[in-house]
Order: C-alpha cells, then structure tokens, then sequence
C-alpha cells in the first residue's frame, strides 16, 4: 500500500526555528487541524509532546479529544458542543450569538474580526461580548485575530496589528473592571511570526511552517524550513507496452516504442490530484507519469518495487496553480502514517 514517511529530524529542524523566532517552545501552538495539514494528527501531536510543545489549534472537539493526552492546552476553532469538556480544551467564540451555545464553566477564547471579515466577533462588540461571557459564567482564556495577508508586503499587515493593540488595552481594562483573571493573546501565524523582530505575545499559532513551506513575498524574512512529508507508492503490476498501444483512461499516452510500464497504488482516491495529461510530471528520482491519473492507480515508467512520487510539494504546485495547503491536506487520512 501506498505510504507517507514523516521525517522528525526535519520537523523538529523547523519547530526550533520557529520556537527560537517567538521566544520559547512555551510560546508556540502548534496547529493540527485537517488532520495536521494532512500529515497525520496522532503522529503530529507525539512529535511535537517530545519536542516540548504544550499548545496545540484543531479545528473541531473531535480532534481535540483524539489529541487531549499530549497537550496542556487545546483551542478549538470551530466547534460548539454543550456538556462537559476537558479543562484543557478552549472553546472559540466566532459571534457573539456563540455564547448562548456554550454551557457555563467552559473555558474560552474571543477571536476578534480585525479585517479578516470571516469569524470573529466586531470590534466595537468586545465590550458586550465580554460582559455577556461574564454574566454566563465562562472563563476568557484568550482573545486573539487572524491576519488576512501576513505574507504579503502591504501595510495591511500594519493596520491589523494596530487595530489588535488598541482592542488588547481595551480588554484589558474590561477584564480589570470585572475582576477577571489576566487572559492571554495571540495574533501570529507563521507568516506573521516571521514578520516580528521582537515578538511580545503569549504565544503564536504554527501551522504551515512546522510542515517545512511558507511563502512570504519578498523582501519579507522566509527562513530555511525542510519539508516534513514524503509520499511513497507501492507496484501492483509490471507490463510491456507495445509501440503504438495506448494506456489508461481517455488513451492520451501512445508508446513511441516498446516500454516497461508499472501500475502503482496512488490515485486521486487517496488524494493525489489529477494531473493534466499533456504536462509532464517526474517522480522525486525522475520516473515518469503515463496517461491520466485513476482514482486508485497511476501509471509510470518504472518496475521498482517503491517509488518516491514527492518529498517537496513545489513542483506539484506549479503544476495545479495551487499552494501547499491544498496538495497536502487533500491526502487521505487512510494513508498509513510512519514517522523516521
């Protein structure tokens, strides 16, 4: 079957560029959510438990509780559930309608729309947001934005950031007036941390960094990160093509002579996207795509046992026009997982 290898050496290579950038390992989360950008969310969160991360971000309870043994501290984007929950787990408010979702004693986290204009409370309702959690009886863990162009040089990112200051003075002084214990914040993502000279929050969010990719428009800091993910696909079958036969759906490959072709167990079943015929795609060690790619199987030039089909998703990107989010988190979570 088809694998992914998830080299640590690398991984922990880009966590403690990332943890020396903020300050601290105690000042990185590192996000999990999509099935840990599609690495794999239990191999993931072991490895970064043996690194020293104690925060992690996941988009649902569900992956909270897969992963509630390995952390101090869950935030949960985007997911309401009423009944007990574990202490570690921080609910994220994205309306104010939220707060009437959520049971009294639940631990809590305030995202705030500073320009995203996605989720996230406005900000002029911090000051009834915060007295209706207070009335409700639940615990402000944090309060934190999302930056909407982090990787791109604008003074975009400058107006954020002065927006989240002014609120973060403003909490404060709410959270004073009602005796409230002292909440942390948090603005960060990988681009922005990377934006930072002196980086003065409690912490920041750490996705596609971690994985080894960010692209921050130049001249904006893109430090030397390494790929964590390979993908590996086992033969199935070994055949000669003939001059002038044809293979795969839609015939688009014709043999110019007599060829070894092998079937191997990828496809876009298990998230390996489709690839126009008429571009050429090489594997990691240079064997060729032949034909369309099948939803369990893809053809290529070769009769090795195993083959490397990527360990860097820069040249699939080019190919799809799309960004490293998409090829990654697109492979399916059946996959097995191994960590080297």
């Amino acid at each position: 079957m088809a694998k992914i290898t998830l080299n640590k050496s690398n991984f922990f290579h880009n966590l403690k560029i990332c943890s020396e950038q903020a300050g601290g390992k105690e000042k990185i989360a590192i996000v999990l959510k999509d099935n840990a950008y599609g690495h794999g969310l239990l191999e993931i969160a072991q490895m970064s438990k043996e690194f020293g991360i104690t925060k992690a971000v996941v988009r649902t309870i569900k992956e909270a509780q897969k992963i509630n043994n390995f952390f101090e501290q869950i935030l949960i984007l985007a997911d309401i559930e009423t009944g007990t929950l574990a202490h570690s787990f921080h609910i994220t408010i994205n309306s104010i309608q939220d707060i009437d979702k959520i049971d009294s004693g639940t631990n809590i986290a305030i995202k705030i729309d500073t320009g995203m204009h996605r989720n996230g409370i406005k900000p002029q309702e911090l000051q009834a947001c915060i007295d209706g959690v207070f009335k409700k009886g639940l615990i402000i863990k944090s309060l934190f934005m999302h930056h909407r162009n982090a990787d791109i040089l604008s003074s975009e990112y400058f107006w954020q950031k002065d927006q989240f200051k002014a609120l973060k003075k403003k909490a404060k002084k709410i959270c004073a007036k009602l005796n409230m214990p002292k909440i942390a914040f948090h603005s960060c993502n990988s681009s922005a941390l990377f934006r930072n000279n002196n980086f003065n929050e409690d912490f920041c969010r750490i996705g596609i960094a971690a994985y080894g990719y960010l692209k921050n428009e130049k001249p904006l800091n893109n430090p030397k990160l390494r790929p964590v993910l390979s993908l590996y696909s086992n033969k199935i079958s070994t055949r000669v093509l003939k001059q002038g036969q044809k293979i795969g759906y839609g015939a688009t490959l014709k043999a110019k002579k007599d060829m070894k072709v092998s079937t191997y167990d990828i496809g876009y079943g298990d998230g390996f996207l489709r690839i126009d015929p008429s571009i050429k795609f090489l594997t990691k060690d240079g064997y060729e795509l032949l034909g369309k790619v099948s939803m369990d199987n893809i053809s290529i030039d070769s009769d090795k046992k195993e083959i490397l089909i990527f360990d860097n998703t820069k040249k699939l990107e080019k190919i799809h026009s799309t960004i490293s989010y998409e090829i990654l988190t697109a492979l399916s979570s059946k996959i097995k997982r191994e960590i080297i």
